[in-house]
């Protein structure tokens, strides 16, 4: 192997490895926002928005725990954050009890921007896992989304956690 090749490999191991997920004990800022999505499931309560930031990693939609839209195109679901933050890693929980595979193709989104079109941290490769980890190495944002870019498909997720901190602003004064 040359030496290009095994820089390549390791760097690419270094990436894979750097993306364990969330610290232990961190804190899910996602849990104080308010989540939105472009529409509820049959308009019922079941799979509102907000079951998504309730904290319940349960994978069936049908003990009430998982945000649901009603299946049109280009579906999306969000959260405000309310505040600025840098983003370390964006964790979903998928919808197991049936079509996993429904959410392949989503992107995960952070930004500054209400509709969506900011940034993609990650794309949802692999729907065989009920947890989904993204490294989003500290890209800011208030808002992350959930959007299934460019056909009709019914967008559900189980839990959605975010980890990061608190974008400050240092302010100096001149004298």
């Amino acid at each position: 192997m040359n030496l290009l090749s095994s820089l390549v490999l390791l760097g690419s191991l270094a990436l894979t490895l750097g993306c364990s997920g969330p610290d232990p004990g961190a804190t899910n800022i996602a849990r104080n926002g308010e989540a939105s999505q472009d529409s509820d499931y049959h308009g019922d309560n079941l799979g509102c928005a907000k079951k998504a930031i309730d904290g319940v990693k349960n994978v069936n939609y049908f003990k009430g725990f998982c945000a649901h839209n009603n299946g049109r195109r280009d579906p999306w679901w969000k959260v405000d954050l309310k505040k600025t933050y840098t983003i370390s890693h964006v964790v979903i929980t998928n919808r197991m009890d049936c079509c996993p595979q429904r959410l392949l193709g989503a992107e995960i989104r952070v930004g500054n921007s209400p509709d969506n079109n900011n940034p993609v941290c990650g794309t949802v490769n692999n729907a065989v896992d009920a947890t989904l980890n993204f490294c989003c190495n500290g890209m800011e944002g208030q808002f992350i989304s959930v959007v299934i870019p460019g056909r009709s498909e019914w967008l559900s997720l189980c839990e959605v956690e975010v980890y990061g901190e608190l974008v400050t602003e240092d302010y100096k004064t001149c004298w």
